[in-house]
């Protein structure tokens, strides 16, 4: 049974997810750009489509990345924090479960290129990548992103909330994003 078949199958978590099990990653040997992110929304665990949704949107934008890049997984590899949707909390979504990242990416990683950039979309995906963990928050981490190059690229979430970090952090925009449509683009051999 491949890796993907195995991830397919997985029910670890099956009674913390009210919603039922679909794991939602993409990933293949010759992918240069991993995207960490925390875990599916109720969008894309109806469709199965990782970042189909409006935070796929911004995240593309900021990426510079096209629908038709993003979803090859020749060349992107989509690999959650948490696969499966975890249902909602109050003020958003239910964190990913704990589960899935210890589970299932160390064995993806190995097969993955050693030569790739892994983009950490929020605090999750940071926590768990960066050796600075339980010091640095997440607008310290994304501001100081070049301390982490050339193997990650720590980012905050592109949903709407990102929106006030946004404009509180002019910045990012100004110097990280023209930076990570580069890297970006060397990796994707642009």
């Amino acid at each position: 049974m491949s890796l993907r078949d195995e991830i397919a199958a997985c029910t670890i978590c099956t009674a913390h997810l009210p919603h039922g099990v679909r794991p939602v990653v993409s990933f293949s040997p010759t992918t240069r750009l991993v995207i960490i992110g925390q875990a599916p929304g109720a969008k894309v665990h109806a469709s199965g489509i990782p970042w189909d949704d409006a935070s796929g949107d911004r995240l593309r934008e900021w990426t510079g990345l096209t629908k038709s890049e993003m979803y090859d997984p020749a060349r992107v590899a989509l690999v959650p924090m948490g696969f499966c949707y975890p249902g909602k909390a109050s003020g958003g979504d239910k964190p990913p479960r704990p589960e899935c990242a210890p589970t299932w990416h160390a064995r993806i990683m190995t097969e993955l290129p050693e030569d790739r950039l892994t983009l950490l979309i929020g605090s999750y995906a940071q926590a768990r990548y960066l050796c600075d963990s339980g010091k640095a928050s997440l607008t310290e981490r994304v501001r100081q992103f070049q301390d982490h190059l050339p193997r990650y690229f720590p980012l905050p979430h592109p949903s709407w909330r990102s929106t006030n970090w946004m404009r509180n952090n002019p910045w990012f925009e100004a110097e990280v994003l023209p930076v990570l449509r580069d890297r970006v683009a060397e990796m994707m051999g642009c």
